[in-house]
């Protein structure tokens, strides 16, 4: 069975490798491997878009299938 959780993907203004999430808590970590990025939920995906949106970077969601 597979289930379907969430990567933040996020575009830079000047940067040619996109970044994923890797962590949320007081900051929002970023980094280039999209091993390391924190796969979650689609509500908490949506949080943290919400918390690194600004002119600058352009958040974007990613699917992912994930094995149960």
């Amino acid at each position: 069975m597979k289930n379907t959780k969430f990567l933040v993907k996020v575009n830079r203004a000047g940067k040619h490798t996109p970044q994923y999430v890797e962590s949320i808590g007081k900051s929002v970590a970023t980094t280039s491997d999209r091993k390391r990025a924190l796969v979650m939920g689609k509500f908490a995906a949506e949080d943290a878009i919400i918390a690194i949106q600004n002119a600058r970077c352009t958040p974007e969601l990613i699917r992912v299938k994930v094995s149960a």
